[in-house]
């Protein structure tokens, strides 16, 4: 039973950490459609920090053994490479 308990918690962990990552890139969606350009200092600053937050909880919840490094390492260069992917549509 508590390998099926820890089990779900893992999953929910991921999924939840998976969802915040998804809430940043639609966050800087929104920024490079109607706010502000890349070079901005007010997107780098959010970005910055959004990209912090998330790289924290991660970091917990690798410490919690919630995640093992590697998700946490993929889920974080996924969302980078998203992002880069963007400001690069914006940009061109």
């Amino acid at each position: 039973m508590s390998t099926e308990i820890e089990t779900v918690h893992r999953q929910r962990a991921l999924e939840l950490l998976e969802a915040d990552a998804q809430k940043i890139r639609r966050l800087i969606e929104v920024q490079l459609a109607n706010l502000t350009m890349p070079q901005c200092p007010l997107y780098e600053e959010v970005l910055d920090t959004q990209m912090f937050g998330l790289s924290r909880q991660i970091d917990f919840a690798v410490r919690l053994e919630l995640i093992d490094s590697g998700e946490g390492k993929r889920l974080l260069e996924s969302l980078e490479q998203q992002l880069s992917d963007l400001h690069d549509a914006e940009t061109c």
